[in-house]
């Protein structure tokens, strides 16, 4: 990848990360562990977002659908720079009343206050600007819309991965895997009270939890309201 933020080509970053590791085989086959870490942030993502029956929800960065295809009543719009994604997020999304936008969410044109429910999970680490992404995502909530927005707590987890590599039995067992999830192309990196700090320029943190437990953050969890 280039090292000048502004001269890296989004759309072929993500479309290598999403080649070079499927999200349907992240969810499906990674290390137990990190499966059951997944599973908590999807569930803390449903109840975060609650009952999306009826409403128009989006997810920034959709990946593969498999965080829109929980809310098979909602009105969907899937938005991803990548069409690698966006051709798996479509067979995954069958049958649901979906829209799919190709493009950074802050270059697209859509109107103000767009959606009562926006989730944007594991997606600001890989983007240029988050700032900018964040501003869109404000500008597109509803005035009594909810946004589910988590990050990676990248800090921990290196060190965590460190302790690993260093385990003779562990670090021979997971090899290679202890990379799953393409961590090598995030752009940026937050502890948990960073990316807090960030995000309250944007937006009424309503709750913040963490994936697996609020003692071993490794997920960023944070409910947000409109300022």
């Amino acid at each position: 990848m280039p090292n000048a933020a502004g001269d890296i080509d989004v759309e072929a970053m993500n479309d290598r990360l999403a080649r070079e590791h499927p999200i349907d085989d992240y969810y499906e086959r990674a290390p137990l562990p990190i499966r059951l870490i997944e599973r908590k942030r999807l569930a803390i993502l449903r109840d975060m977002l609650g009952d999306c029956a009826g409403l128009e929800l989006a997810e920034v960065g959709s990946g593969g659908g498999h965080v829109l295809r929980m809310f098979p009543r909602a009105r969907i719009t899937a938005i991803d720079v990548s069409d690698v994604y966006l051709d798996t997020a479509r067979k995954n999304l069958a049958g649901y009343d979906v829209r799919f936008l190709k493009g950074e969410v802050d270059k697209l044109d859509l109107p103000a206050a767009s959606f009562d429910r926006i989730v944007c999970t594991e997606v600001l680490e890989h983007t240029v600007d988050p700032p900018a992404i964040l501003a869109a995502m404000a500008r597109l909530l509803r005035p009594t819309g909810v946004a589910a927005i988590t990050v990676p707590n990248d800090p921990l987890i290196a060190r965590l991965k460190r302790v690993l590599r260093g385990t003779p039995v562990l670090g021979r067992l997971l090899g290679d895997r202890i990379r799953w999830g393409g961590d090598a192309y995030h752009l940026h990196q937050w502890t948990p009270a960073q990316f807090g700090r960030l995000l309250s320029r944007y937006f009424h943190v309503v709750e913040r939890r963490a994936a697996p437990y609020d003692a071993l953050p490794i997920r960023a969890c944070f409910r947000c309201a409109p300022l």
